[in-house]
């Protein structure tokens, strides 16, 4: 029973620092990041991603909406969580701000980051994120993780309904990703 406490505060301790350092290793400031920066991070991210993957920048066309989350900050020793913020572009004009959101506990350890954007194809899957007091992944609409070989072969005949989850700029030392039991809400930054 020590032990298992032992392990809890230390992966408490150790997110808490990882949460509130900078890339830099700086402490990061207490206000929260604001509007402004968020977007320019989220249109910077998303960029990237159209670069690296032609199958987004496809999906992109036609999606009702595009919610991004450029950084996601993932670590854990047994116990895990992960966090990050993100803007939802609607018609390539900000519709609102997010930040997502998740626990989990088993065989895990390591720490990572990584971003991942949701491509909504319809205002019904759309409408999911919008009504929910707190959306959590997986329960709603279908939601199709891309992996590099399926983003090649995506087109707008291929794809009409559902989300499209791509993951990018992934960087640690942790295994896998996974959106299941993420929770997403909505958030007012600061101007």
């Amino acid at each position: 029973m020590q032990l298992l406490l032992r392990v809890f505060y230390t992966t408490l301790v150790s997110l808490t620092l990882l949460l509130i350092l900078t890339p830099n290793g700086a402490i990061a400031p207490a206000h929260a990041e604001s509007a402004r920066a968020m977007e320019r991070s989220a249109r910077k991210a998303l960029a990237s991603l159209y670069k690296s993957s032609p199958g987004a920048q496809s999906l992109a066309r036609d999606a009702k909406g595009i919610l991004i989350f450029p950084e996601i900050i993932k670590g854990g020793f047994v116990v895990g969580a992960q966090y990050g913020k993100g803007v939802l572009f609607k018609g390539g004009a900000v519709a609102g701000y997010y930040n997502t959101a998740s626990a989990s506990f088993g065989l895990q350890a390591g720490i990572q980051k990584f971003g991942y954007a949701l491509f909504f194809m319809t205002e019904e899957d759309l409408g999911w994120l919008k009504r929910s007091e707190g959306w959590e992944i997986g329960v709603g609409p279908m939601i199709t993780i891309v992996d590099v070989g399926l983003a090649n072969t995506l087109s707008t005949t291929t794809s009409h309904k559902g989300i499209y989850a791509f993951f990018f700029q992934q960087r640690g030392l942790m295994g896998g990703l996974s959106l299941q039991g993420t929770k997403i809400s909505r958030i007012e930054p600061h101007e």
